[in-house]
C-alpha cells in the first residue's frame, strides 16, 4: 500500500465495528496507511447512493456491516453494477451463527451498542455503590435509585453490590445511635428508601463471628446484647420516622432480600 487509500466504511449503526476490522487489516499493509471515511446510520437507498458515487470517483474499498436486508441486497448490487468492490464484513460469521445455531438473526441495527449501553450502566452502578457506601458521601441518597438503611452487619454492603449488578444505583446509611442521620434520608421518596432489620440474636451471632475474624474477643461491645437492642431499637425509630418499608434479613440470603427490594420497588413504582 504505497500510497494513502481510501476505504469507505458503512453501516446501519454506528459503524465502530466496521471501522476497527479495517484498520485492523490495514495494518497489515506497509504500517496501514488508509483513509477511512466513515457513513454512519445509513437508512435508505438515497445514503448508499451517496456512498456509491464516491467510492467510483475514488475507486474505493466499500466496508460494510448492514444486518438490514434490503439495504444490503441494494448496496451489493449497485456495487456490483459500478465495479466497486464491497465486502460484507458480518455476513460469513451471520451465516455460519445461522447453520450452527439453526435460528435466522434478528437483523437490527445497533444491537451492539445496546449491549455496550447496558454493560456501561452497570458499571456505572457498581462505581456508585462503592462511591456511596457506608453513608460515606449523603449526596448520594438523594441520587440512588433505591436507599438501604439499616445497622451494622444487615447486609448492606453486599446487597447494595448485587443490586448495582442489575443496574440499580444504590446507596445505603448505617444507623448508629451516636450519629445522626444525614438529612437527605428524611428528602427521598418513601419509595426509595428500604429499612434493614435483623433478629437481636442473629446479630449476636454475626457480630461475634466478625470479631473473631479481626482478632478481637467477643466481649467487645459491639457483639453485646444490650448494644444490639439499643441499636436496633434506635434504627426501628429512625426507619417509622422515614416511613420506609421493612425487610427482616434474618436467615436470607442476599439474593432473596433483593428480590423483595425490587418487588417493593416495583410496587411503589406501580401505585404512584
Amino acid at each position: 500500500m504505497n500510497k494513502k487509500e481510501v476505504v469507505y466504511v458503512v453501516s446501519d449503526s454506528v459503524g465502530e465495528t466496521a471501522e476497527f476490522v479495517v484498520k485492523a487489516v490495514a495494518t497489515q499493509f506497509n504500517g496501514g496507511q488508509v483513509d477511512i471515511r466513515r457513513s454512519s446510520y445509513v437508512e435508505d437507498h438515497e445514503d448508499i447512493e451517496d456512498v456509491i458515487i464516491l467510492a467510483r470517483q475514488t475507486k474505493s474499498i466499500i466496508a460494510y456491516t448492514i444486518v438490514i436486508q434490503d439495504l444490503k441486497k441494494y448496496l451489493d448490487r449497485r456495487a456490483a453494477e459500478e465495479g466497486i468492490m464491497a465486502v460484507d464484513l458480518l455476513n460469513p460469521l451471520l451465516s455460519a451463527f445461522t447453520k450452527k445455531f439453526d435460528k435466522d438473526p434478528n437483523n437490527q441495527p445497533g444491537m451492539m451498542r445496546k449491549l455496550d449501553d447496558d454493560y456501561f450502566r452497570k458499571i456505572e452502578a457498581i462505581e456508585f455503590a462503592v462511591k456511596y457506601d457506608d453513608g460515606r458521601d449523603p449526596r448520594g441518597v438523594l441520587r440512588a435509585d433505591i436507599v438501604l438503611a439499616g445497622v451494622s452487619r444487615t447486609s448492606k454492603t453486599p446487597l447494595s453490590m448485587y443490586l448495582a449488578h442489575k443496574r440499580f444505583k444504590v446507596a445505603n446509611v448505617p444507623l448508629v445511635p451516636e450519629v445522626k442521620p444525614p438529612d437527605e434520608l428524611f428528602k427521598v421518596p418513601r419509595g426509595k428508601v428500604v429499612g434493614l432489620i435483623i433478629s437481636p440474636d442473629k446479630l449476636n451471632e454475626i457480630r461475634k463471628e466478625r470479631l473473631k475474624a479481626l482478632g478481637l474477643t467477643s466481649q467487645a461491645n459491639y457483639a453485646s446484647y444490650e448494644r444490639i437492642l439499643e441499636e436496633l431499637d434506635y434504627a426501628e425509630k429512625i426507619m417509622k420516622r422515614v416511613g420506609c418499608p421493612i425487610i427482616n434479613v434474618s436467615n436470607k440470603a442476599v439474593e432473596e432480600t433483593a428480590s423483595q427490594i425490587l418487588d417493593i420497588l416495583k410496587s411503589e413504582r406501580s401505585s404512584n
